[in-house]
């Protein structure tokens, strides 16, 4: 290279197990000297390839050095090009300027009416994170680094990575089909890219590498979702055809057991529970995209296997419960304890996954009797204090009782409620978690952020409402945070929310106000909200207990 340039790669073996990183470094000022080392002792060589390699550039007497450096997943001279195409300058305050721009560009797609600037404060910094993942991975050419370690082309230059999706399909990836709707086709079309490169749909791909972390297929319910909602820039052909393969991956952790049993014994694979019952949610997302395209046999296959988390609900403790390969309950049972990586569950316990259908709340509420048995039960788990034991998983910050709002399998559960007619018990929760879980210090979430999902659950929180079923369309109604909320939507419309009395006493919704006329729903839906409609609340010191009680009142079902 010339006497401005270093360039280099990188191979990495670790969580993600195959990544090969190329980087291209220049200066605007000549380097003197450069230094490459063996970990710590200097080698005489402009090259140097072993496994702890590190370098020092030295510049001569200059007060000031300009450096950049542009990366690849495919060649030195793929970042080369990179570098020359998105920065040829050095013009440090331009890339300042042009970097706000494009970021208050985004941002201002919500706007928010408050005279509390703290809590302003902690809805743009959550705005701000639900756009970090997931990543652009392709160059300036659309080229890209594949799971087979072939280099592949996206013709939109539009390839992304840092799907976090056990995290992320339960409320980021809904947020993105109102806030980011121009990425959600893209977003498919890559999972789908990666369903060809490894014969399965991603678990958690970074970069070139599945890390097959976390129990569910998890890309399933987003592919779904987007799908159910009309966007229309993939083959749903292809994605369902991907689904099923998925689904019956004999490979996939536990599938052989669902297929040929309905149910994943707790002796035969840690976890087993936690993912059953993610299975169940990914398959309703298949049944219900299958029975919109008019594949019968499909909708009927994958809707029983949606309830096959009834399959570990013991009726004598009213609890989800791990069932072992000969049909026997898990004994003895704590639905408190949580053994991180080996036990029954996946960063939680008993407590927090007998309530995880979100695919099928009143199937639950049945299953505990009816309303009061169901709302009992809800009660009782926010206020459980059982300790969860030593080994519990580190994720499970937050605590409401036994609700683990820091983790992501208890996000859903506030807004239980709303199913079984008590909606004013949701405002309750929700309005609680957001100023008080949510913060804008330092340390200001009270879990880990997810790639944005701990973030995009407070931004549809403060609108006031929830997605449950991750590929349903349908948001349940909790508390709304502000006073008055914008949000742009496809098509270029803005739907508004509007709460002229919201306070921090006024927490209960009185009634509501769809497009002007009175709205007796506790839920709005994906079409409603995409059309530009104003939803206005009236809010409340004390609840008013009727409101989403009448069953024809509650959140309806689209499948």
């Amino acid at each position: 290279m010339d006497d401005y340039t270093v360039e280099g790669y990188r191979y990495v073996r670790g969580w993600s197990p195959s990544r090969k990183v190329y980087f291209v470094l220049k200066s605007n000022k000549k380097i003197e000297n450069f230094t490459a080392y063996d970990d710590n002792t200097p080698k005489p060589w402009d090259q140097l390839k072993v496994e702890s390699v590190k370098s020092v550039l030295t510049f001569g007497n200059v007060k000031e050095v300009k450096i950049k450096v542009a990366i690849s997943s495919v060649s030195c001279d793929n970042a080369a090009m990179n570098l020359q195409e998105e920065l040829s300058h050095w013009d440090f305050d331009k890339i300042v300027k042009m970097s706000a721009d494009r970021w208050n560009e985004q941002l201002q797609k919500m706007i928010v009416e408050s005279e509390d600037e703290a809590a302003k404060r902690v809805f743009y910094t959550a705005h701000y994170h639900t756009m970090i993942a997931p990543t652009l991975f392709c160059d300036v050419n659309g080229e890209y680094r594949g799971m087979n370690d072939m280099i592949y082309t996206d013709p939109k230059k539009a390839n992304y990575t840092t799907l976090s999706l056990w995290d992320t399909y339960r409320a980021l990836n809904p947020l993105m089909t109102i806030t980011q709707a121009e990425r959600v086709d893209d977003v498919v079309n890559s999972m789908l890219s990666i369903y060809r490169q490894q014969d399965k749909l991603p678990i958690w791909p970074l970069m070139s590498g599945e890390t097959n972390q976390m129990p569910g297929y998890s890309s399933v319910p987003v592919i779904a979702d987007a799908y159910l909602k009309g966007f229309t820039g993939f083959n749903a052909e292809d994605a369902l055809r991907a689904m099923k393969a998925t689904a019956t991956y004999e490979k996939q952790n536990g599938i052989p057991f669902v297929v040929a049993r309905e149910y994943i014994p707790a002796d035969k694979v840690h976890e087993a529970t936690s993912i059953a019952m993610e299975y169940a949610v990914d398959d309703w997302g298949i049944a219900a995209m299958a029975k919109k395209m008019g594949k019968t046999a499909d909708y009927e296959t994958f809707s029983k296997r949606a309830l096959y988390y009834k399959h570990y609900f013991d009726p004598s403790i009213n609890h989800i419960r791990p069932k072992m390969e000969d049909g026997s309950w898990r004994t003895p049972y704590d639905p408190a304890r949580s053994i991180h990586g080996v036990g029954d569950f996946c960063e939680g316990n008993g407590w927090q996954y007998t309530f995880f259908v979100p695919q099928d709340p009143y199937g639950l509420i049945a299953l505990f009797g009816g309303d009061k048995q169901f709302t009992d039960k809800l009660d009782s788990f926010f206020k459980n204090t059982d300790s969860m034991g030593e080994g519990a998983s580190s994720d499970i910050t937050g605590l409401i009782g036994q609700y683990a709002h820091g983790n992501e399998p208890s996000h859903h559960i506030a807004y239980l409620y709303t199913y079984a007619g008590e909606q004013w018990k949701t405002a309750e929760k929700v309005r609680f978690i957001m100023n008080d879980f949510y913060t804008d210090k330092p340390d200001g979430i009270i879990g880990n952020e997810d790639c944005g999902q701990m973030s995009a659950w407070y931004l549809l929180s403060a609108m006031g409402f929830y997605q449950v079923n991750p590929s349903d369309g349908v948001f349940a109604f909790g508390s709304p945070r502000f006073k008055k909320m914008e949000v742009k939507v496809r098509g270029g419309k803005v739907f508004t929310v509007e709460a002229p009395n919201n306070s921090k006493e006024n927490i209960y919704i009185q009634k509501v106000y769809l497009n002007g006329r009175p709205y007796d729903k506790s839920y709005i839906t994906y079409d409603d909200i995409i059309n530009g409609s104003t939803l206005k609340f009236v809010m409340g010191k004390k609840p008013n207990k009727n409101f989403g009680k009448a069953p024809a009142s509650r959140p309806i079902v689209l499948n």
